[in-house]
């Protein structure tokens, strides 16, 4: 039984607005074919990839856990992580660079990131691998440094891909700092706030929605980004595969088990970005459903 009333001049059904209701939408014929051609092409995929033997999943299986795997996929996370924090640090000293008003600061900053974004990153790695073929020596306050000890494979590793990630945080901490209001920072001018107080308080917490997600997005491109350093000889993930399939000739197989392995763990990484992307967000399709849905009456039934 449906009963139909009104609140104010709004007629209800039930008791629930007709507006608010979720508007059900009619399948076509030609999204069920589509749906039918989509599930017959995986199907073909999986039983293709499933019953070639070519694959040598049992190869797959014995190297999946390896020990050598394993410490490789721990040296790939160590990597990310040491890699995204001083980038992430880096990259917010740029930016603070980047948009102060003096110009020989924010100028500097604009060249540090138009040269880091503007080069590869595989070029960077190996560049910093062969620094001491420039700077053999270096004294730092009359102490004397070999560069060639101290640039070992893995310290290049970390140099160049902090760098580098350095320079794209810069501007997407930017970017954050472009959607604080200027109303906010006007009134924290008003009471008196000194530049650091002002962006400690009032810019960063609020740039944060901003900045989050999209630092996720680099997360996850930054654990897939250190299979570049594989050509420096640090024996990350993909690495790890290579000495073992130049010793088994069983490249394949070996390249499966690091992909999965990348797949894996950028899966386990997404969950926690689509998290703080819904948190986080400033999108209107990402506002409470209440909050969207809420509409403010007079005694009347007239919206507001």
């Amino acid at each position: 039984m449906v009963q139909l009333t009104t609140h104010g001049n709004n007629p209800t059904i039930n008791g629930i607005d007709p507006a608010l209701k979720p508007r059900l939408r009619r399948r076509s014929a030609s999204e069920y074919a589509a749906w039918a051609v989509c599930i017959l092409l995986a199907a073909g995929i999986l039983v293709s990839v499933s019953t070639n033997p070519n694959f040598q999943w049992n190869v797959v299986a014995k190297y999946f856990t390896d020990e050598s795997i394993l410490h490789g996929l721990v040296l790939t996370i160590v990597l990310t992580v040491v890699s995204m924090v001083l980038g992430t640090l880096l990259g917010l000293i740029i930016a603070i660079m980047r948009c102060s008003s003096i110009k020989p600061v924010a100028a500097t900053a604009g060249v540090y990131i138009t040269f880091f974004r503007g080069t590869p990153v595989l070029v960077q790695l190996i560049f910093w691998f062969n620094i001491a073929a420039l700077y053999p020596n270096l004294s730092i306050g009359g102490i004397a440094i070999d560069v060639n000890a101290l640039i070992t494979p893995l310290m290049a590793a970390v140099i160049g891909l902090t760098l580098n990630e350095a320079a794209y945080m810069a501007e997407i901490i930017r970017g954050g700092f472009s959607s604080v209001a200027k109303g906010q920072i006007e009134a924290a001018d008003s009471l008196g706030m000194s530049s650091a107080m002002k962006m400690r308080k009032v810019i960063i917490p609020q740039a944060m929605p901003s900045i989050i997600p999209a630092t996720g997005n680099q997360v996850i491109g930054m654990f897939k980004e250190t299979s570049l350093v594989s050509v420096l000889g640090v024996a990350e993930l993909l690495q790890s595969a290579q000495l073992i399939y130049a010793r088994t000739y069983e490249t394949i197989p070996l390249l499966i088990v690091a992909s999965l392995w990348y797949l894996v763990m950028t899966l386990v990484l997404s969950y926690p970005q689509s998290q703080l992307e819904k948190r986080y967000s400033r999108s209107a399709s990402r506002l409470p459903r209440k909050a969207k849905r809420a509409v403010l009456t007079d005694s009347e039934g007239i919206a507001r």
